[in-house]
């Protein structure tokens, strides 16, 4: 038995229809729409299954895409973005700026060149983060370069 009972509105069907029918949206809203309007108890009300051998997708992003809907509504359970999911940066602009000049600047004594260890361990020492990985500087290094 499904825990999470999708229950569109009128409205949240047109809405849904519209976005579908015009088509110039990301393909993975498209195929959320479609789910919740096949998902739909007032409507055709697909089982999982078939609901994702249609859309070319695991049933478990059908589950997924009910479940965003019943707890946290539409605008959510089509748009597989959310703020606050995930860890938060370790190293945020003013880090970034702090890790480039580093970077820039001579290495330390007995060094030709800053590693990426070293210069997480140089950060962890001036306290601009608590602690730091080498990948998380080589990904921002990566991304200034």
């Amino acid at each position: 038995m499904k825990k999470y009972i999708v229950e569109l509105t009128a409205e949240e069907q047109r809405e849904l229809r519209s976005l579908v029918r015009v088509g110039k949206a990301a393909a993975y809203k498209i195929k959320h729409a479609n789910i919740l309007l096949k998902a739909d108890a007032n409507g055709p009300t697909w089982k999982d299954a078939a609901v994702a051998e249609a859309f070319g997708c695991h049933v478990t992003t059908v589950e997924n895409v009910r479940k965003r809907f019943v707890l946290e509504g539409i605008e959510v359970a089509v748009d597989r973005r959310r703020e606050g999911v995930g860890r938060p940066r370790k190293l945020d602009g003013d880090a970034e700026a702090r890790l480039t000049a580093l970077a820039c600047s001579d290495p330390p004594d007995g060094r030709t060149r800053w590693t990426l260890r070293l210069l997480a361990e140089k950060l962890v020492e001036l306290e601009v983060v608590d602690s730091c990985s080498r990948m998380a500087v080589q990904r921002t290094m990566k991304k200034t370069s």
